[in-house]
């Protein structure tokens, strides 16, 4: 079983906040504990928005646990209006994500004995806050997330399965309950993929240069996921219209499989050009895409109206369309790509 570097963090951090209030003699270090482990965050930036709402949220939950314990004392019902009010309040700021960890102060001062009601209050206010900084500090200092190298992995690994099972289902050797299955599995993978790619647009650079490559290389992941959809949409199209396939001429699904697999390997070519272990001439490129364009549309109109697809007619201008939206959205990445690569280049000119 492989421990993730979040679990990790979390344990640590829970480490740290006792072993600081036990260190501090605060009372009650299982609150530092407990709050550690609520404050730890995928990310260095959403621990820092954390650190920011729960500051926030376990300042409101102590001055309604003081006001409230004061004026109407500590009674269960009274405990309950009290957090009712504090999580109207949340909502209402839209810092609803701290609700848990100031629900819990709010009861934790709400239940402090009513002699030395303050000093109580405040310290135990502040072991709950220390677990919050302890987990801020371990996010930032303990295998900070490098998201940018996963979300290419993801990207390249989840493509490559996708062409694939486009090659094997290309050639009829694909066991459909089989191809069904890894269709819903990929659909999941890419839901992962696109929180992933949220963690990584979240990140902050401290430079405006690097800001503004972190930009760019945001416009290209993105592309790659949108091309990766369509290359899905390719594999969803032979799951589902294999029969149809099968009726059309010969010669039309040689050509077809032609260009698909003419695809497929530009796909390659391009993601393996991002990490420079390939080399691509772009105006050829771009010439072959405009051909593909121009070829399925003459394949859509030679067989339009023909009476292999009289009845099938929507289904061949969706596989057309599918296979069109395939080629524009790999032109695409094509010209990002190659608009990086000058990009570098011209830049590595002016150092020298």
């Amino acid at each position: 079983m492989k421990i993730g570097a979040r679990t990790f963090k979390t344990g640590l951090a829970v480490v740290m906040a006792l072993l600081l209030a036990r260190l501090l003699n605060l009372p009650s270090p299982v609150f530092a504990g407990t709050s550690a482990a609520l404050a730890v965050q995928p990310s260095i930036y959403r621990s820092y928005l954390t650190l920011l709402e729960q500051i926030q949220g376990n300042i409101i939950g102590a001055i309604l646990a003081i006001a409230f314990a004061l004026t109407l004392g500590n009674d269960v019902l009274v405990i309950g209006l009290a957090a009712i009010i504090l999580i109207v309040i949340h909502i209402q700021l839209k810092i609803d994500t701290s609700i848990p960890l100031s629900l819990s102060t709010l009861i934790v001062l709400m239940e402090t004995p009513s002699t030395d009601f303050f000093p109580f209050s405040l310290l135990r206010f502040l072991t709950i806050m220390l677990g919050v900084l302890a987990a801020f500090i371990v996010n930032v200092s303990f295998y900070p997330p490098k998201y940018e190298k996963r979300l290419y992995t993801m990207i390249s690994d989840i493509t490559n399965d996708i062409l694939k099972w486009i090659r094997v289902s290309s050639q009829k050797a694909a066991d459909q309950q089989k191809l069904k299955e890894t269709i819903e599995a990929i659909k999941d993978r890419l839901i992962k993929l696109d929180q992933f790619y949220l963690f990584f647009k979240e990140e902050r650079s401290l430079s405006k240069k690097k800001q503004y490559n972190k930009l760019r290389k945001l416009v290209l992941y993105r592309q790659m996921i949108h091309t990766a959809n369509s290359a899905l949409k390719i594999l969803k199209m032979h799951n589902r219209y294999d029969y149809f396939l099968q009726k059309l001429p010969k010669e039309t699904v040689r050509q077809l499989q032609e260009k698909i697999n003419h695809l497929i390997g530009n796909h390659e070519h391009l993601l393996l050009r991002y990490i420079e272990q390939a080399v691509q001439n772009h105006r050829l490129e771009m010439q072959e895409y405009e051909n593909i364009r121009n070829d399925m549309l003459l394949i859509y109109k030679t067989l339009q109206g023909t009476e292999t697809t009289a009845e099938k007619e929507p289904q061949l201008l969706q596989y057309i369309a599918a296979i069109m939206e395939y080629n524009e959205q790999l032109e695409h990445l094509e010209i990002l790509i190659s608009s990086a690569e000058t990009f570098h280049k011209n830049e590595s000119e002016l150092r020298e």
